[in-house]
C-alpha cells in the first residue's frame, strides 16, 4: 500500500439522525484507535505457566479524536448540540485506502482555546457506544 495523504482521514457526523454524514468542519488533524480488553483464564494447570486468555471475550471500544480550527460551521453547531444533549448520533470515519468505520459514540470532551495572535481552536474526543460496522474499501 502506497503512502497516504493525512488529510484523507475523516470525522464525518450524521447531521440529522437519517444518515446525512457530513464532514467535521475545520479539522486539521484526526485520529481513530480501537482496543480490546482481554478476559484472564490462567490456572495453576495452564501449560509451563504461560497466561491463557478467554478468546472473543472482554469489552471492545474505539475512540476517536480531532483537532482544527473553530469555524462556527453546521457540523461545529452540531457537535455542542450532541454534547450537551447526551447523544450518541452515528459518526463515520473514513480511513483512505482501507475503509470506513461507521457506528454510534459520545462526544467526551470538546474544548475551545485561543491566543492574542492566533486563531481560536477545538479539540473533540469521542468514544464508542455500541457496536461498530467497517467496510472495506474497494481494491481498485
Amino acid at each position: 500500500m502506497a503512502a497516504q495523504n493525512g488529510k484523507d482521514l475523516l470525522i464525518k457526523v450524521d447531521m440529522t439522525g437519517t444518515g446525512t454524514f457530513q464532514t467535521m468542519a475545520g479539522l486539521r488533524a484526526s485520529r481513530i484507535s480501537f482496543n480490546a480488553e482481554s478476559v484472564d483464564v490462567t490456572t495453576l494447570e495452564s501449560q509451563n505457566g504461560w497466561r491463557e486468555l478467554l478468546a472473543g471475550a472482554g469489552v471492545k471500544s474505539a475512540n476517536i479524536s480531532g483537532s482544527g480550527v473553530f469555524k462556527d460551521d453546521t457540523t461545529d453547531e452540531r457537535a455542542r448540540q450532541i454534547f450537551f444533549a447526551g447523544e450518541t448520533p452515528d459518526f463515520q470515519v473514513i480511513i483512505p485506502d482501507f475503509g470506513t468505520v461507521e457506528g454510534k459514540f459520545q462526544l467526551t470532551s470538546i474544548e475551545y482555546a485561543g491566543s492574542h495572535d492566533g486563531e481560536a481552536t477545538y479539540e473533540v474526543a469521542l468514544a464508542s457506544a455500541g457496536e461498530l460496522s467497517f467496510t472495506a474499501q474497494p481494491v481498485a
